[in-house]
């Protein structure tokens, strides 16, 4: 028969949960009838009856990296519906992924927008509506400017957000739903903690200059007595 084609290999993959080239299988073993095919998968034991997404991802890993010379690290929790999953190669690989990523970004603080706080929008959105140079548009326009500059900076506080460090063709939310249909299960990033080191801490900040006259004065001191 003829090749199967992608939007009918998507649609069993929506209607069932199952991997894409588990799908395309399906499809090619049953001459493209998707009732046919979901019988199929089923019957392998690949999909249920109920999709993927209804279930819970409680199961995955905590990984981590740690940046070259120690400087930065990385924790991240990634989860999955099974254990199975989260030993698969391609699981680890992208939680692996995921935390280098998050080492890349030192702006990002939220998996995604919608996690960050209405206070925070709240204040976004009172800078940019008090900016200079909005102050002689009209209302309705300044209103429009503000939401698609406010949407573009919760973008650059979101990982999900940020386009992927190793293809910047793709963001890291198309990785992670990438992953997810090649393996077959829901798969979500659900925190993460980015350390740096000496952050936070106070230092003493050295003024040489005037270290330097007091040593100046200390000796001119000593010679004068």
């Amino acid at each position: 028969m003829a090749d199967i084609a992608a939007k009918d290999v998507m649609a069993l993959r929506e209607k069932t949960g199952a991997p894409m080239m588990k799908c395309k299988k399906a499809l090619k073993e049953t001459e493209g009838n998707v009732e046919k095919a979901v019988e199929w998968l089923r019957q392998k034991g690949i999909a249920s009856a109920a999709k993927n997404d209804d279930k819970v991802a409680a199961e995955g890993l905590i990984g981590q990296y740690i940046h070259t010379g120690g400087r930065v690290g990385v924790l991240v929790e990634i989860n999955c519906q099974t254990d199975f999953v989260a030993r698969n190669e391609a699981f680890q690989e992208l939680v692996k992924n995921v935390a280098m990523q998050i080492a890349a970004c030192p702006n990002v603080e939220f998996v995604s927008t919608n996690d960050i706080p209405a206070a925070i929008v709240t204040r976004e959105k009172e800078i940019e509506m008090g900016r200079d140079d909005l102050a002689s548009k009209p209302e309705n326009i300044r209103e429009k400017i503000v939401d698609g500059r406010i949407g573009k900076r919760l973008g650059e506080l979101a990982l999900m957000n940020q386009p992927y460090i190793k293809d910047q063709s793709i963001t890291v939310e198309e990785l992670v739903k990438a992953t997810s249909g090649e393996l077959g299960e829901k798969i979500q990033v659900r925190r993460f903690a980015r350390f740096v080191l000496g952050e936070g801490i106070e230092k003493k900040e050295d003024d040489f200059a005037a270290e330097v006259a007091a040593q100046a004065a200390a000796a001119k001191a000593k010679a004068d007595g």
